[in-house]
């Protein structure tokens, strides 16, 4: 949720000129064209970067391959946003013609998707913002690699890159609370009936669970590093 709320703020900022960008407002003035934002992945940091984006007063984009998902999306935004079904003609279609692409594609627990070649950023508007949200798992662009909040940016092809590790750093007052609503039942389960029995009873919980007994137990990440794994199953029978 910080992640993708923030990805429109910061590449806001770096679309101002001082910055190295095109000096583009992103909600124009009246007159002038918004700025294009294409938002690829319709998850909770993509809904976030998204509804921001609205916000802002951009013209948005959003693109996955769930259309049900497209489909609430859509009614949830009244035709104010277009949804689009993802493949790599529209990405391609999309990318070249955006002032702003966030990439917030991810696998928990695995390696993003490369979504955005570096041929692609090559055929993009010269000035273009690419955020990648997914850069802690590998990033969703071909390019990207992980940068600082002291040096947040690179250029490519005259386009540039925020690809910081770690964004709700930026922000570490609302990021610490927002963790904290979000993982305190967890802790309070963990502490009251101990590890394993309130894996038993919450799913979702459980599926946090990644080694145990030096095994790894998710799937996604034991592929992601070529080893083998146990099953949750097994762990909790």
């Amino acid at each position: 949720e910080v992640a993708g709320r923030l990805a429109p703020i910061v590449g806001a900022n770096a679309m101002l000129k001082p910055n190295g960008g095109p000096g583009l407002l992103v909600p124009g003035v009246p007159g002038t064209h918004p700025a294009r934002i294409v938002v690829l992945g319709g998850g909770v940091a993509g809904t976030n970067a998204l509804s921001v984006a609205v916000g802002l007063g951009a013209e948005v984009t959003v693109l996955d391959t769930n259309l049900q998902r497209l489909r609430e999306l859509d009614a949830l935004y009244a035709g104010r946003i277009k949804t689009i079904a993802s493949n790599s003609f529209e990405i391609d279609r999309a990318c070249v013609s955006a002032d702003m692409v966030i990439g917030s594609v991810l696998v928990p627990g695995a390696k993003a998707p490369k979504l955005v070649s570096n041929e692609l950023v090559s055929r993009m508007k010269p000035g273009s913002v690419l955020v990648d949200i997914a850069v802690d798992q590998g990033g969703c662009f071909a390019d990207s690699h992980a940068t600082t909040h002291a040096d947040p940016t690179f250029a490519v092809h005259g386009s540039l890159f925020y690809c910081v590790a770690n964004m709700p750093g930026a922000v570490p007052n609302t990021s610490t609370y927002a963790l904290t609503n979000a993982t305190l039942p967890y802790v309070r389960a963990v502490a009251n009936n101990g590890w394993i029995d309130a894996l038993r009873a919450d799913p979702s919980l459980a599926l946090g669970l990644n080694t145990h007994a030096g095994e790894i137990i998710s799937e996604p990440v034991a592929a992601a590093h070529g080893l083998g794994f146990r099953t949750l199953a097994s762990v909790l029978a």
